[in-house]
């Protein structure tokens, strides 16, 4: 046990000395919140520019009302100008575009008939929000026309809102169950990219070691499974560190952004508070959408979904450090590794779209469930799905097949690893692979 701690302790100091560790613990988060704060800048800058659109309306049904000017759009009427100056003036000038509405004797031949110019290819969201107005308008005019009351059936729309609840009394919304799917999306693919990034460190470390002949050095005094497995709890350890220190990042930015947006600590009880008495309390402090998500954030399982967070990223860590450190023993550079890489990367890789694909829409559904019990893509899965609330039982089962298959996966990566480790001048093969497995020296 002590050489293991040796072990640990140096892959721990190496790894969290390393320049790019310090870099990414430190500055990622700044990173991440400056690009996002950039883009919504940009966004808002953007959204300022506003944009001047003529029309020609030559089919005499659209009216100033049918084109209000919105924030980011005005509408001018070059009806009297006629189509073709009104192209020019457009052309030579600053405006945006022109839509050219023609006078035709059908509405259904209008509404493929009509054509807008520009000087550039126009945005996504102009064209739908031209087409939006221009449908609308059809619409209206063809309800006209079989002689039904716009006025009524503009009265007969009613919009509806349906409270969610579970038997506990516990209320859901659209807001919550969005970001309980941003959260558990968030959990999945952050796992998925700590594996692969710690992972594949692993991998490198341990040819550095081959191919450097200090490997030979150190199994003379220590067994290779003691090895392997100080490599993968060192790193796993650095791991676990970042996390720690991230947590603590986010702790702070989310403390700072409480009391720019006025979330105080009344707020915060509130967040636990019944169903029905939230709402009251809602109302009572007048919160506005942005300290509404940041209250049911506060609602979600913070604690579980951290403890689990922490369970399945060292249970998929070490699940696959055992491979990925079996592999960097099998060669002796890594070019050679890219013909063992893909059977490991599949798993996490479906992981990641069957958790996309399914629980966004059914995170109790058979598929999700059953891809959150399999060990190879649990750790992603069940992430995802911890949000909306897995029964205990649930996770029991899925938590003990990812320890089983761990501890089976270590057995087998080691029985490799043991014999990789001395092996030079010849690119395995998974023939080469199966023998080792089957070696009893």
């Amino acid at each position: 046990m002590s050489k293991l701690k040796l072990i640990i302790h140096r892959e721990f100091i190496a790894k969290v000395r390393n320049k790019s560790f310090l870099i990414m613990t430190f500055l990622s988060p700044i990173f991440l919140v400056g690009m996002g704060a950039l883009v919504y800048f940009l966004m808002k800058k953007n959204d300022e520019k506003v944009k001047e659109i003529v029309y020609v309306d030559n089919s005499e049904l659209f009216t100033r009302d049918d084109f209000k000017d919105t924030k980011t759009i005005h509408y001018q009427d070059f009806t009297a100008l006629g189509i073709e100056e009104t192209k020019k003036k457009v052309e030579g000038g600053d405006y945006y575009g022109a839509l050219i509405i023609p006078k035709q004797d059908s509405l259904e031949v209008l509404a493929t008939a009509i054509e807008f110019y520009s000087k550039d290819s126009p945005g996504l969201s102009v064209m739908n929000s031209l087409e939006t107005k221009i449908e609308r308008k059809l619409r209206n005019e063809k309800l006209n026309d079989f002689g039904i009351d716009i006025e009524k059936i503009n009265a007969s729309k009613i919009q509806s809102n349906i409270k969610m609840f579970n038997f506990s009394g516990e209320e859901s919304s659209k807001l919550i169950n969005g970001l309980k799917i941003g959260v558990g999306l968030i959990a999945g693919y952050l796992l998925m990219l700590f594996v692969m990034i710690y992972g594949t460190s692993v991998m490198r470390s341990v040819i550095e070691e081959k191919t450097s002949r200090i490997v030979e050095i150190i199994v003379s005094s220590v067994k290779p499974f003691q090895l392997m497995l100080g490599k993968i709890i060192g790193n796993a350890s650095a791991g676990l560190l970042q996390f720690l220190i991230w947590g603590i990042l986010i702790f702070i930015i989310t403390t700072v952004a409480s009391s720019i947006f006025g979330i105080d600590m009344v707020e915060m009880q509130t967040a636990k508070l019944p169903a029905e008495q939230l709402e009251a309390a809602k109302q009572a402090v007048g919160i506005d959408k942005m300290q509404l998500i940041i209250l049911e954030i506060l609602r979600l399982p913070i604690l579980k979904m951290f403890v689990l967070f922490i369970f399945y990223f060292l249970g998929g860590f070490m699940l696959y450090s055992s491979m990925f450190a079996a592999i960097g023993a099998a060669v002796d550079n890594e070019t050679d590794t890219q013909q063992f890489m893909l059977p490991i990367m599949l798993p996490l890789i479906l992981g990641v779209y069957v958790g996309f694909a399914t629980v966004i829409n059914e995170p109790h559904g058979s598929i999700a469930v059953l891809f959150s019990h399999i060990p190879f893509t649990s750790p992603i899965v069940m992430l995802m799905r911890v949000p909306f609330g897995v029964s205990w039982t649930e996770l029991l089962i899925s938590m003990t097949l990812l320890l089983v298959t761990f501890v089976f996966m270590v057995w087998l990566a080691a029985k490799i690893y043991r014999v990789g480790i001395l092996m030079y001048g010849k690119k395995p093969s998974y023939k080469d692979l199966y023998k080792w497995l089957k070696y009893k020296g």
